[in-house]
C-alpha cells in the first residue's frame, strides 16, 4: 500500500479550515484549564517520568495561561521537527495515523465543563495538549509514533490489523508506565491527564508487566474503567527499538488461521 504523502493528509477535507482560535476560550474554559493544570501538576514531581517534565518545561504550559499551540508548534519545531494538527475531535484511523506518520499530532481545541471534570467520555484538548504534548520533546518516543503509525497506514485495510496496534498505542502513548532509577513512572498521556489513575496505576492494586510486544498486542483494553495491567518499559529507546519486533509480531499474528 502506496503511504499518503504530507500534502495529500493536510489537504483532507476533514481537516479544512480547522485552526484555534485562541480569542474564543471563555472565563469558564480558562477555569476549567486551572483547576485541572493544578489538581494534576501537584502530582507530577513523582508521578511523572522525567522526560515528560522536561518537556513541560520546555513547552511552558502554566495554570494561567490555556495552551497556546503557535507558541507549542515554535517549540516542537526547535526539539523534533514535531507540530500540533487540530482536529474536530475523535478522527478516523486513516487521518489520525497518517498525522501521525508526518510528524502532526491530533489535538482537539474544546475543553470540557466544569460538571465534567471528574469524567470526559471523549477526550479533550487538556488530554490532548497536557498529557501528550510535552513528550513529542522527546526524540525516540517521536520516533516510536512515526514508525507505529508507518505500520497501521501499510494495514488500514486490514481491521485486526488495526486493532491490534491500537492496543499497542494504548499500553504504551496512553497508558505507558517507565521504569526510573528503579521507580515506576507514568509517561501515558490517559494517566497524566488523570489525577485518579495517576495515584492507581502507581499503586499495588493493579500489576505491572515487563514491556513485551506479543503479550501487548494479544491482550485488549478497557476505555471506560482504569486498567487491571499497566506494561512498563525501561528507556524510550526501548519503545523505538521494538518496532521491528511489532510489525513482525503483526504479520505473525495476522498470517494465523482464524480457528487455531
Amino acid at each position: 500500500m502506496l503511504l499518503p504523502d504530507a500534502q495529500r493528509i493536510l489537504s483532507d477535507p476533514r481537516l479544512k479550515d480547522l485552526n484555534q482560535d485562541y480569542n474564543a476560550y471563555t472565563e469558564e474554559d480558562y477555569e476549567v484549564w486551572k483547576i485541572l493544570f493544578e489538581r494534576q501538576y501537584k502530582n507530577l514531581p513523582e508521578a511523572a517520568s522525567s522526560a515528560y517534565l522536561q518537556g513541560l518545561e520546555q513547552i511552558g504550559f502554566s495554570p494561567s495561561e490555556i495552551a497556546n499551540f503557535n507558541k507549542v508548534n515554535e517549540t516542537l519545531a526547535k526539539c523534533t521537527k514535531w507540530s500540533v494538527q487540530v482536529v474536530p475531535g475523535l478522527i478516523d484511523d486513516d487521518l489520525f495515523f497518517g498525522l501521525l506518520y508526518h510528524k502532526r499530532f491530533p489535538s482537539s481545541t474544546w475543553l470540557r465543563k466544569k460538571e465534567q471534570l471528574e469524567y470526559l467520555q471523549e477526550p479533550d484538548m487538556f488530554h490532548d495538549a497536557f498529557a501528550h504534548l510535552p513528550l513529542l520533546t522527546n526524540q525516540p518516543y517521536v520516533d516510536f509514533l512515526s514508525n507505529l503509525a508507518k505500520i497501521a497506514l501499510k494495514n488500514m485495510d486490514n481491521p485486526l490489523a488495526i486493532e491490534l496496534l491500537s492496543r499497542m498505542y494504548w499500553f504504551t502513548i496512553e497508558f505507558g508506565l517507565i521504569r526510573e532509577n528503579g521507580a515506576l513512572k507514568v509517561y501515558g498521556a490517559g494517566i497524566l491527564s488523570s489525577a485518579g489513575e495517576t495515584k492507581y496505576c502507581l499503586s499495588k492494586e493493579p500489576k505491572h508487566l515487563d514491556f513485551k510486544v506479543e503479550t501487548i498486542l494479544n491482550n485488549p483494553y478497557w476505555k471506560n474503567r482504569f486498567q487491571d495491567r499497566y506494561y512498563v518499559i525501561d528507556s524510550y529507546e526501548q519503545l523505538y527499538d521494538s518496532i521491528p519486533e511489532i510489525e513482525e509480531c503483526l504479520e505473525h499474528i495476522l498470517k494465523k488461521p482464524e480457528d487455531s
